[in-house]
């Protein structure tokens, strides 16, 4: 199933390897978004995301990456500045044209084999740009799993999705999830993806199994989980108020991961604003919040099996 981008200057494509059970997805603001930024989660990866800080200045971004690999994929946020550099995207200094790409990363070395992104496959991803997207285990979610109480193993398939919402005014909210979470998905209060029984491979509840005494013990790995959302809007944001709209879109993660935001997640939300409608900055929050929800749910939904790592609807769960 793919879901399509409603929202005018916003271009996204990705590449996906299934042999190796990893990939990128990228998105692409040719006339460059102001944009901020909430990190939350006690293991982030990331590159390049000092602009999004709300004590550094104030640039335009022009693209945002997202990519499986975990530090080994960092790099693959070269081919997208190449990309914007060939077609003379970026901040214009002078004579000079300097693209600016935050990038972040999900840990899916676990899961097929321990290969990630290059340059050139997140460059092929900006080759194939279009106002689609594939939800479920395409993308940067090719590799992602969600519920690892008991290792990436016994856990369920997780994925990437994208859903959104219009408000007042006609201003339209999207927001992109890439769901690799430690903790259970649920939907209206119901297990559908997470942790699984050993033995049984039975969904089991990260949240009260922990409170009973049953930890994940492995010294020393904290970065095997996360959930990176990315939300776009028509709406005519500063930077400020774009940090305001990701802390409030955030809560959007509780509502449908638990546990959420633990030492073994990178959890972050980014706001890009790519447009001139002015709306309360409070009503674009809570539509980013509801739009990150049904994108979680979606990148779950739509998973398939990969890896050996079996999806909810595969396990009969949807």
């Amino acid at each position: 199933m793919e879901s399509k981008i409603n929202i005018e200057g916003v271009f996204s494509g990705s590449y996906s390897d299934f042999s190796s059970v990893t990939g990128c997805t990228v998105f692409i603001f040719p006339e460059g978004a102001t944009a901020s930024a909430v990190f939350i989660g006690g293991a982030t990866g990331t590159r390049s995301m000092d602009s999004l800080f709300l004590d550094k200045n104030p640039t335009k971004i022009y693209g945002i990456l997202f990519t499986g690999g975990s530090a080994f994929g960092i790099d693959a946020a070269e081919g997208v500045v190449q990309f914007l550099k060939e077609n003379n995207i970026g901040l214009k200094i002078d004579h000079l044209i300097v693209p600016v790409v935050p990038t972040a990363v999900i840990f899916d070395l676990f899961v097929g084999r321990p290969v990630a992104p290059s340059a050139e496959n997140a460059y092929h991803a900006c080759s194939k740009l279009s106002l689609t997207i594939q939800n479920g285990s395409f993308g940067a979610g090719t590799g992602a799993v969600v519920g690892k109480l008991n290792t990436a193993r016994f856990g369920t398939k997780g994925g990437q999705g994208y859903s959104e919402v219009e408000i007042y005014k006609g201003v339209r909210i999207g927001c992109f999830s890439v769901v690799n979470s430690f903790g259970d998905i649920k939907k209206n209060g119901r297990i559908i993806a997470g942790a699984r029984d050993p033995r049984t491979g039975k969904l089991i509840s990260t949240g009260r199994s922990m409170t009973k005494g049953v930890i994940r013990e492995i010294p020393g790995i904290y970065v095997q989980n996360t959930t990176l959302s990315l939300i776009i809007t028509d709406a005519k944001l500063n930077k400020n108020e774009a940090h305001r709209v990701a802390t409030m879109a955030i809560s959007g993660m509780a509502r449908v991961i638990d546990p959420v935001w633990t030492i073994y997640d990178g959890d972050l939300a980014i706001v890009a604003s790519v447009g001139e409608k002015r709306v309360d900055i409070n009503s674009v929050g809570i539509g980013a919040a509801t739009a990150l929800e049904e994108s979680i749910l979606l990148a779950v939904e739509k998973a398939r099996g990969l890896g050996g790592i079996p999806s909810a609807k595969e396990l009969g769960i949807l």
